[in-house]
């Protein structure tokens, strides 16, 4: 139409209302897609179990300070008191890897700090890196699916990670929730203890 294709009013009339019906159609599969994609995410298998923080832990803190060695980027962990925690073992590694990868991510590659707090029935996990690229106002969606914030700009990624952590969380009973302190990202995992 924008091309003078159509010099009858009439006809370009029906013509945008074809077009109007279509971007309908395609934004109802669109719609459709996105849910059935939520909904396959949680599909996930949980298993219940307990475990203890070392074990969670050790594993995250070993890979990660050589891994980030490699780029340079300094590595803390700092000291915490061995708890059993209630949960999958297999699926809070993976929450907590995703945190890691992100944190690496989109931090500037100066320092990330891995640190574990106790509140009543939970341990607190929390991952902080330097460098904060986001505002405050993005960091309520950065748990929604397929939201990348402005600070994706170049880097890879489908806007999946965080929100498949907090599904995960909530299955074990848990949650995940970030903060900006100090110009730095602190993504924290909240595991129940037994």
């Amino acid at each position: 139409m924008s091309k003078g294709l159509y010099s009858n009013p009439q006809k370009q009339v029906r013509i945008a209302e074809q077009i109007d019906g279509k971007a309908d159609e395609i934004e109802s599969y669109l719609s459709r897609l996105i849910r059935a994609s939520r909904e396959a995410l949680f599909e996930f298998e949980v298993k219940e179990g307990e475990f203890y923080l070392s074990g969670l832990m050790d594993g995250i803190c070993t890979y990660y300070r050589e891994k980030l060695s490699l780029v340079r980027t300094e590595f803390q962990s700092e000291p915490y008191s061995d708890c059993l925690l209630y949960g999958d073992p297999e699926r809070s590694v993976e929450v907590l890897q995703n945190i890691m990868e992100n944190a690496i991510k989109y931090g500037d590659g100066k320092q990330i700090c891995v640190s574990c707090t106790e509140e009543e029935n939970a341990v607190l996990s929390s991952i902080e890196n330097s460098g904060c690229s986001l505002t405050e106002a993005e960091l309520p969606h950065i748990f929604e699916s397929f939201w990348r914030g402005m600070n994706a700009g170049h880097i890879n990624g489908s806007g999946l990670g965080l929100y498949i952590c907090r599904g995960l969380m909530h299955k074990m009973g848990g949650e995940v929730f970030a903060s900006i302190e100090d110009g730095a990202v602190v993504v924290t995992a909240v595991f129940n203890r037994v």
